[in-house]
């Protein structure tokens, strides 16, 4: 996603800057913010409108499969049009989105809003990628790594916090958000363009995913520990706010949003804390993080302990964030540049399926065999990948040292 030489002056012929790459990180967090918004709702939902669990994790699934397939088909989409058009189409849709929210007064308007949200997020996810890494070259890549983190976390802590202790609590954080965006929207004009389309090029919308043959070992040993975190990601963002509210008692919004906030905020500053440490460093943190983690939840869970339930989700975040960077750094090296764009989205494919899939299979059964018993095989599969994980890093630094005996 990075602009090429041609596209390194902007169309105005200005220098981009770091206050620009900010405004576009800003954009980034408020769409990953309203991503996790209605996470704390989902229990108040239910309880207003009397729907079941399974509809619940279908309400949070169907904002990943939307994303998952806009992102396929317009992740080059600024390439060919500029960065500015895409980002407007984005932030207008996510507005309208935000629009549907206020207005609902059931879970289809839910299922509308989350579609229209996850439309809107997968456009705008590659283009305010490649605008933020156009404008700083040195910190673009870090934003891009921690800003959806952050703020897929305090969009579901400040919601949390927001329907415990503000009033129209269905409202009021939409009502936020759709200002925050058309705040965005008006001042996006400001900026300037950095990719510069040649004239007369296509619009092509095919979808490229691939995993190249090189990339293929080093991406079995280690996914794993992808899938095992947006696994975990997934069933804290649908059915968290609900295990808080059911199993451990405690009917407060701002604890569901605490839940949801913590593993993406401990996810990204682990990020922080470890981005120039060594990949394999980071893959066994990624590892032992969310195992341990996820057997403390689980305690947590059987002895109905909130702050064991939350020592564990911290503990899981630095696994989160620790073993997709490690993932991340293991997979881009083997790949061409040609090759990369289709394996991030190969990737994406994973974690967003991850996260929505094993969540819509943990809502059904809880229809049948409850909540604390569908956390408990839940985490177990989830402890389960970060072992098998573990076993592939370790495994493959035996066999390095084997080949090595003098390194």
């Amino acid at each position: 996603m990075a602009a090429s030489s041609s596209r390194e002056r902007t169309m105005d012929g200005g220098t981009p800057s770091g206050g620009q790459a900010l405004f576009y990180l800003g954009v980034l967090i408020v769409f990953l913010a309203a991503s996790s918004a209605p996470t704390p709702l989902y229990p108040l939902y239910q309880q207003v409108w009397g729907f079941s669990s399974t509809l619940l994790t279908l309400i949070f699934a169907v904002y990943m499969f939307a994303l998952l397939l806009t992102l396929l088909v317009s992740g080059s989409l600024s390439d060919q049009r500029g960065r500015k058009p895409v980002i407007a189409l984005a932030v207008a849709l996510e507005a309208l989105s935000m629009g549907v929210f206020l207005l609902a007064d059931g879970p289809g308007w839910l299922l509308a809003g989350r579609i229209l949200q996850g439309v809107a997020t997968g456009i705008a996810t590659s283009a305010l990628a490649a605008a933020m890494l156009d404008s700083h070259a040195r910190h673009g890549p870090l934003m891009t790594s921690v800003g959806p983190l952050y703020g897929m976390a305090f969009g579901a802590l400040f919601s949390g916090l927001l329907v415990g202790y503000a009033p129209a609590p269905l409202r009021l954080v939409f009502a936020l958000l759709l200002g925050a965006l058309l705040l965005q929207l008006a001042w996006l004009p400001r900026m300037r363009e950095t990719a510069m389309p040649p004239p007369g090029q296509r619009l092509s919308l095919r979808p490229r995913v691939q995993v190249p043959t090189a990339v293929r070992a080093a991406l079995l040993r280690v996914v794993p520990v992808s899938i095992a975190a947006w696994a975990l990601g997934g069933f804290s963002l649908s059915l968290g706010p609900s295990l808080i509210a059911e199993v451990i008692g405690l009917h407060s919004p701002a604890m569901g949003g605490l839940l949801a906030f913590l593993l993406p905020f401990v996810g990204g500053s682990s990020v922080l804390v470890l981005r120039h440490q060594a990949t394999r460093l980071a893959l066994l943190v990624g590892g032992w993080g969310l195992a341990a983690g996820m057997a403390l939840m689980l305690v947590g869970v059987h002895q109905h302990a909130a702050w064991l339930l939350l020592v564990g989700t911290t503990v899981a975040g630095t696994g989160f964030g620790a073993g997709f960077m490690g993932v991340i750094r293991t997979i881009t090296p083997l790949a061409a540049a040609s090759e990369r764009s289709a394996l991030m989205a190969a990737l994406y494919v994973i974690c967003y399926l991850s996260a929505s899939v094993p969540a819509l299979i943990a809502g059904a059964a809880t229809q049948r065999v409850g909540l604390e018993t569908t956390t408990y095989a839940y985490g177990s599969v989830v402890i389960g990948l970060a072992v098998l994980a573990l076993v592939g890093v370790l495994g493959d630094g035996r066999r390095r040292a084997v080949a090595c005996p003098d390194g």
